[in-house]
């Protein structure tokens, strides 16, 4: 009877399981993949509504989640409070998100110099006011938001993300007592930059933006 019960025994679920112990877990060979699931449905949501209201797509912004997860699971970082792990996603997830973005520029500055070159050939690069009508509102928030410095901008795309102060704190590492103070000069630069935006002739609807999906894609 009693070896029935142990062949019969399923391992013990890990979603009761604080970040804290997770992590640990993922340095554990027999463990890891199942502590990795826990935590990237965990943290899964919170990381694309940060990438979302970043990336100029939402293939751009699966590709670069994926990334900060894979990250995760291959180097696990070593962290000891409670909001420390969804802040350290987040942090990777924007500076990977700030580098494609920086890499776009440059090559928007490339095309654009081919481009004004009449013997080069131009015949792939995309009409602008097509692009721009594909996803009006939200490309309006994302120049905005690109148009801010870049601390601005983070804290923003943080708040956007569904983070709390003590989340933003640990993301960006700042004490916890500024947070409400930067997140209020962030929101009033913003709209500043936003609001020309939208008297140029791209009005943003009075519904709301486009449909958030998060396609779901586990790394393991």
């Amino acid at each position: 009877m009693h070896a029935d019960q142990t062949a019969n025994e399923q391992p013990a679920p890990l979603t009761h399981l604080n970040d804290a112990a997770l992590l640990s877990l993922l340095h554990q060979p027999d463990q890891r993949g199942a502590a990795f699931e826990v935590l990237f449905t965990r943290h899964y949501a919170a990381v694309w509504r940060v990438l979302y209201h970043m990336c100029a797509s939402p293939d751009e912004a699966e590709d670069l989640l994926q990334e900060t997860f894979l990250a995760l699971y291959q180097h696990p970082p070593h962290l000891n409070h409670e909001h420390a792990l969804v802040g350290w996603l987040c942090r990777v997830a924007l500076n990977r998100g700030y580098n494609s973005v920086r890499g776009q520029r440059r090559r928007q500055q490339r095309e654009a110099q081919s481009y004004a070159d009449p013997t080069s050939y131009t015949a792939t690069l995309p009409d602008p006011a097509t692009v721009v009508l594909r996803h009006e509102e939200r490309e309006q928030v994302r120049r905005a938001l690109l148009r801010l410095p870049e601390r601005q901008s983070r804290i923003l795309l943080l708040r956007y993300g569904g983070l709390h102060y003590a989340e933003i704190a640990a993301a960006l590492e700042l004490a916890p007592s500024s947070v409400g103070t930067l997140l209020a000069r962030a929101e009033r630069a913003f709209l500043a930059q936003y609001r020309p935006l939208a008297e140029a002739g791209l009005e943003p609807s009075a519904e709301p933006a486009a449909n958030d999906p998060t396609p779901r894609r586990s790394l393991v």
